[in-house]
């Protein structure tokens, strides 16, 4: 199976996660992907190949011989997709040759413009898979999954020498929950890398620090003709809570290592109102102001309107991988040996999110950040050139292929 094959078989599949579910993994179809790679690890020569109950899929290629005493590396990709967009009824299409023209949808009235993405037009001459405008593509990652086996699909071919080789493919990765049940022990590597990068010439092993807040509010209603001095319009004042934060520091005005409070979702009448946010700063120091200025903005609404009226939750759910990865740097100068090796100048970029290495990275398994090609994740702009899948996939076969550590 080709790696264009491969990745369109996996993005029909709707594995889209829940963040509203308290199950493992939060949504069942999860595991009807999971049941296809490991029939396809199978086919490939992984023996080992199996599911967890939790949805979490491993395997390994044993080392060949001679090379039984390197290090075993890991690869590690997820399967679920955003919540952010539909993953559902995912209709790729193909676009050869692309000569640097806007992209129209069937099903969305935007294109997919060079003006609005100018790094289109670094694509010139390639082949593209692109959505049909209704959903998003589901590059990110099965980009990485695919990817992954079909450098598994070369060694073989190519006879190349390794070491152990662990492979893992997690649910709920977009959710945040990606690792709750990933067994370091059962997976088996000394270091690992995800596939859950974007352009080529990115590897990534800076993150932001990243929490919840969750801000409920605990209203006072009345009929509006006799409420003056009564009524505590519960919206109202979580409106008040959100202009109080910070405006320069939402998503939309920053880039790079400045961090945000990002207002994903909210609902609210007048008794109840509550708001949801995501806070994220690569910087420790400043992620820690930013969620103490959350408190401190509950509490002058609570001496002004009355104790209990506005609460604040905080939960941390990753942190900045690169204190956990730097011990280990022999790990990233490997990966851009390999990149070098196939014609590209690696950069080191700063994730502007997370991954599952993220969280490896300090459950004691360092794990940074490989590219897989992808554009405009969690929307229907996403895209990929099938030359860059295949140009990952020669970067992962070097990496492994690589005797010196």
């Amino acid at each position: 199976m080709e790696i264009l094959e491969r990745f369109l078989k996996y993005v029909r599949i709707d594995t889209m996660s829940d963040p509203l579910s308290a199950d493992a993994p939060s949504t069942q179809k999860q595991k009807n992907l999971g049941e296809e790679l490991v029939k396809d690890m199978l086919e490939l020569g992984i023996a080992d190949a199996r599911m967890s109950e939790a949805g979490v899929v491993y395997g390994s290629l044993p080392a060949t011989a001679g090379h039984e005493d390197e290090p075993c590396i890991g690869l590690i990709a997820h399967m679920d997709t955003s919540p952010d967009i539909s993953g559902k009824d995912v209709n790729p299409r193909i676009i050869e040759n692309y000569d640097g023209s806007d992209i129209h949808y069937p099903n969305y009235p935007e294109p997919l413009s060079p003006e609005t993405f100018p790094n289109l037009k670094e694509h010139i001459g390639k082949t593209l898979i692109v959505t049909d405008g209704a959903t998003l593509l589901g590059a990110d990652d099965k980009a990485g999954v695919a990817e992954i086996l079909d450098a598994i699909r070369e060694l073989r071919d190519k006879d190349i020498p390794h070491g152990r080789i662990a492979i893992g493919f997690t649910p709920d990765e977009e959710i945040g929950r990606g690792v709750d049940n990933f067994d370091l022990e059962e997976f088996g590597a000394q270091y690992a890398y995800t596939l859950d990068g974007g352009a080529l010439e990115s590897i990534e092993y800076e993150c932001f620090n990243a929490a919840s807040l969750t801000v409920e509010v605990a209203g006072f209603n009345i009929h509006p003709g006799a409420a003056k001095n009564l009524m505590k319009n519960a919206s109202l004042i979580a409106f008040e809570f959100d202009r109080m934060l910070p405006a320069q520091q939402r998503p939309q005005y920053t880039e790079g290592y400045e961090g945000f409070y990002h207002l994903s979702e909210m609902e609210g009448d007048e008794e109840h109102a509550a708001l949801r946010y995501i806070v994220r700063d690569h910087d420790k120091e400043k992620f820690e102001s930013k969620k103490e200025l959350a408190v401190k903005i509950g509490d002058f609404l609570n001496d002004k309107y009355g104790a209990g009226t506005v609460t604040v939750e905080l939960k941390d759910t990753y942190y900045n991988m690169i204190e956990q990865i730097k011990p280990h740097i022999h790990i990233v100068n490997r990966a851009k040996r390999a990149m070098e090796d196939a014609g590209i100048s690696p950069r080191e970029t700063a994730i502007r999110g997370g991954t599952d290495g993220s969280r490896l990275s300090y459950m004691g398994l360092p794990c940074p950040n490989l590219p897989t090609g992808g554009h405009n994740y969690h929307g229907r702009f996403e895209y990929i050139p099938v030359e860059d899948m295949k140009k990952a996939v020669e970067i992962i076969v070097r990496i492994l292929g690589a005797l010196e550590t």
